[in-house]
């Protein structure tokens, strides 16, 4: 029997040292692309999924965040009482029951910043979304991994292919048999050597995991980088439980990285009704003054 997938995890604690000095005081989620954050493009990939419960594991210095996904009542008011529409506010006040907050104490890895939502999410599957992982489609891609995880059950990730040369920035899928987009996860590899990776598939920053993985994170040991890694706790319940990966259709920015960021940024604004046509002219006047 495959269980509904109701709760989310946004690991949102990181220090976001990349973006200094833009995240000495804005948390690195709240950056925006054109005028939403990243965490607001998340959490509605989120709900376009079916998904209820978002859980944020937070650390010191996020609390725009909360306020992010509070009522902001001296805000709405005014702009109730000078007759502006709140419709540009919709999609950032969540209902009480349907929004967590944990605290991340130490900057101990991904595979920590999970673990500290186990109480929250129990014994039922769920979802975990990186933020500054942007992904840009349409129907999203948490939808379409609900989507493969109504047909396989077990634990499904995106995959996305990357340049031989850039594995050993991610964690790579060692693959097995494929079936359309879905591919059979064998083993995991964190941040393999230059040379060593067993695929170009990485992990993009979406996963649907079982509720086992919080169990081998309880005892999971330091991994790449010092941390504790998500990577080898998935690593560890391969076999016991049906692993794949799907390689979902739509672009994938990194927008933890500058050039990804800005990227991103284009990508989107070229899109919009209101300012794509402005942005399109000048992007094309910019390029055509080398």
């Amino acid at each position: 029997m495959i269980k509904p997938l109701r709760k989310a995890v946004f690991p949102v604690a990181g220090l976001g040292t990349r973006f200094l000095p833009a995240t000495k005081a804005v948390p690195k989620e709240m950056l925006p692309i054109v005028d939403r954050p990243l965490i607001q493009y998340a959490v509605d990939e989120a709900l376009e999924a079916g998904i209820e419960q978002m859980i944020f594991v937070t650390g010191r210095g996020k609390s725009a965040i909360e306020d992010h996904f509070d009522i902001a009542y001296e805000l709405e008011a005014t702009m109730s009482a000078r007759g502006k529409s709140l419709d540009q506010l919709a999609g950032t006040r969540l209902k009480p029951g349907n929004v967590v907050y944990v605290r991340q104490q130490e900057p101990m890895g991904l595979g920590h910043a999970v673990w500290c939502a186990r109480d929250i999410i129990g014994d039922e599957p769920f979802a975990i979304f990186l933020p500054d992982e942007f992904m840009w489609g349409t129907p999203g891609c948490m939808t379409q991994m609900v989507e493969a995880y109504h047909r396989v059950g077990g634990n499904v990730v995106a995959a996305l292919e990357v340049p031989a040369e850039e594995t050993h920035r991610y964690g790579v899928i060692m693959p097995g048999k494929t079936d359309g987009p879905l591919t059979e996860i064998l083993g995991l590899v964190e941040k393999p050597a230059p040379g060593t990776a067993p695929s170009n598939l990485m992990l993009p920053g979406r996963y649907i995991l079982q509720p086992e993985v919080m169990r081998v994170l309880e005892t999971q040991g330091k991994g790449a980088g010092g941390e504790i890694q998500l990577t080898d706790a998935m690593a560890q319940m391969i076999g016991s439980q049906p692993f794949h990966g799907l390689s979902f259709s739509g672009k994938r920015y990194d927008c933890g990285d500058k050039a990804g960021y800005v990227q991103a940024n284009l990508a989107v604004a070229i899109t919009r009704d209101d300012i794509g046509d402005a942005v399109r002219s000048f992007a094309r006047d910019l390029l055509g003054q080398d």
